[in-house]
């Protein structure tokens, strides 16, 4: 399989993409470095080829959704096959949950087929390797509180600043999801 990749920066900092011919098989969360996110793409992008016009549209989109731009990602093509049927079913109902909107483990877990499995929500989450794509920065614990996405209070920041941008405009003004 022929995998390309490009690392790239963005306002928030560096975002690393790694696809294969049927779709994107990984991104990062905006990084301090170039070398994070190749790290963070893992042992697959060591044999990618760089492709930086591979990625052309998808990195305008991701630079204008990171500029508090109302921007959409559900026809990006992804390529997830590998992963277990839970975890597709997980990430395909998180990538319903609209813009600016947070959702429960509990209601992630129902939506991919087993209402009472809401640790293994969170674990498809965890295990979530496109992040924007399959937002799981949108995904909350049901006291409402945010949970999860990473180590770390900055991990923590950093999402809370996600759903912040999509809830404001680029001119800093807030609207309703």
């Amino acid at each position: 399989m022929t995998l390309q990749y490009d690392i790239f920066e963005t306002p928030l900092g560096w975002v690393g993409l790694l696809a294969s011919p049927g779709g994107l098989r990984r991104t990062t969360l905006p990084k301090d470095s170039p070398a994070e996110c190749m790290a963070d793409l893992g042992p697959e992008a060591d044999n990618a080829s760089l492709s930086p016009e591979r990625f052309t549209d998808l990195k305008l989109k991701l630079i204008s959704y990171l500029e508090h731009e109302p921007v959409s990602f559900d026809d990006e093509p992804i390529d997830v096959d590998d992963a277990t049927p839970f975890l597709r079913a997980a990430w395909d109902a998180c990538r319903t949950i609209p813009r600016g909107e947070t959702r429960s483990y509990q209601w992630l877990a129902a939506q991919a087929g087993n209402p009472r499995a809401s640790r293994a929500a969170g674990q498809s989450m965890a295990r979530n390797r496109l992040p924007l794509i399959i937002p799981c920065h949108r995904v909350i614990g049901s006291d409402g509180g945010l949970h999860g996405f990473g180590k770390g209070t900055s991990a923590l920041d950093l999402k809370q600043s996600l759903l912040t941008l999509e809830t404001e405009g680029a001119d800093g003004s807030t609207s309703s999801p």
